[in-house]
């Protein structure tokens, strides 16, 4: 039932009861649904969007491209792995193109980003190469547009 799943995903709030007048199916059936979903591995969690900017949360997100050399047996599967694990690393991505994946981070500053990119990522055999793109404004994630932006004095682009 992906009419479900693609209210979930829209929002994860909205109750078992909430959901079966929306889909005219019965509570039961709906809570049986999810369960099956969430132990499936179809739902793996539910979480919050948060504007950052909006509180006194210093942070910075990155971007990291990197082209990386396949191991033997396991593809790419390994390297992504030991990134993944990584408590930085929010979200990670196989790609085609000019690179290979794709790692969303944050940290504190710009350095402490550019030094985890140095010191963890960099290093490892399988990586030929890096570029870090640092996030200056994020405007929508998730399908989510975020709130309005300050415009500069010039009336131009938002800041």
């Amino acid at each position: 039932m992906s009419e479900l799943l693609k209210l979930l995903e829209q929002d994860g709030r909205l109750t078992p009861e909430q959901l079966s007048v929306m889909l005219d199916k019965e509570v039961g059936d709906i809570r049986a649904m999810i369960d099956d979903y969430e132990k499936q591995g179809v739902i793996l969690g539910y979480q919050a969007l948060i504007d950052w900017d909006k509180t006194d949360r210093e942070y910075v997100s990155a971007l990291i491209e990197l082209r990386i050399t396949p191991q033997r047996d396991r593809g790419f599967d390994r390297v992504a792995e030991k990134i993944y694990n990584y408590p930085e690393v929010k979200s990670l991505y196989l790609m085609s193109g000019s690179f290979d994946l794709a790692v969303m981070i944050e940290g504190r500053t710009m350095k402490e980003v550019a030094l985890f990119v140095a010191q963890k990522i960099a290093p490892m055999d399988a990586i030929v190469s890096t570029s870090t793109h640092f996030v200056l404004c994020k405007y929508k994630d998730k399908g989510i547009i975020y709130g309005s932006r300050e415009v500069d004095e010039r009336g131009n682009s938002p800041i």
